[in-house]
């Protein structure tokens, strides 16, 4: 591993970031021209926000985003330059062009709250949409993207998953590889809403937080949050893929 960026630290240690009390970089996403886009959320005014990380260059916050929210999943549309951010904790989309600026609140739909812990979470654009996780309701959304980059009505696409958190689209169609935190699981969700488990703590994960695919490799991030024992990187083969 090799260390990116370091952001600045706030001056008190974090602990006014909400629901969890100490500063976090959260979703990141690279971009075809090389920049690295990550969120900050430090419950300071002067710091939480979305950054940009340039090859060479200081890091740099190109959007302020509300020190009592928890900026949490980021998403990019590559065609539109713009960039989708989910607030975990105000339940919001935002969304900021990729050169920066002030974010626009994109959507503030009811089914992107909370119910007490974590709304609106893991974040992509897929089909002309943003699709958005819910940890708490344990759900899938999927948010068209309207001309004029508006936000339509989220349709439940998923349910039943408590502790979702981020995910992948597989390749075939809408299917999707979808990560439960607290059952340490790494479920397949189908177009039409099932679930299966794929993988479980039997094969290393625990409090996996993070999927992602290259090719036919899936790579899944354990925080291991509850244990303490072993965060890990697991790679698994996504076989049947056409």
């Amino acid at each position: 591993m090799r260390i990116l960026a370091t952001l600045p630290a706030p001056a008190d240690g974090g602990v006014h970031t909400p629901v969890l009390g100490f500063p976090l970089t959260t979703g990141v996403v690279h971009a075809p021209d090389g920049t690295v886009y990550v969120l900050y959320a430090t419950g300071t005014g002067d710091l939480t926000g979305l950054w940009r990380l340039i090859p060479g260059k200081a890091p740099q916050r190109i959007a302020a985003l509300p020190a009592d929210g928890l900026p949490n999943g980021l998403a990019l549309d590559r065609h539109a330059r713009q960039l989708y951010i989910t607030d975990s904790v105000l339940g919001t989309v935002w969304t900021v062009p990729t050169t920066g600026g002030t974010p626009t609140a994109w959507s503030t739909a009811p089914e992107l709250a909370s119910t007490g812990f974590l709304g609106a979470n893991g974040a992509k654009v897929h089909g002309g949409a943003l699709w958005v996780t819910n940890l708490d309701k344990g759900t899938l959304l999927r948010i068209p993207i309207r001309l004029g980059n508006r936000a339509g009505a989220p349709q439940v696409k998923a349910s039943g998953m408590t502790g979702i958190d981020d995910f992948a689209f597989t390749g075939r169609g809408n299917e999707v590889l979808a990560t439960l935190n607290a059952p340490s699981e790494l479920v397949r969700i189908q177009s039409d809403g099932t679930t299966s488990t794929v993988l479980d703590t039997d094969d290393g994960l625990q409090n996996p937080t993070s999927v992602a695919l290259r090719g036919k490799d899936v790579y899944v991030l354990s925080a291991a949050y509850t244990t303490a024992t072993d965060p890990n990187l697991l790679r698994a083969r996504l076989y049947g893929r056409r």
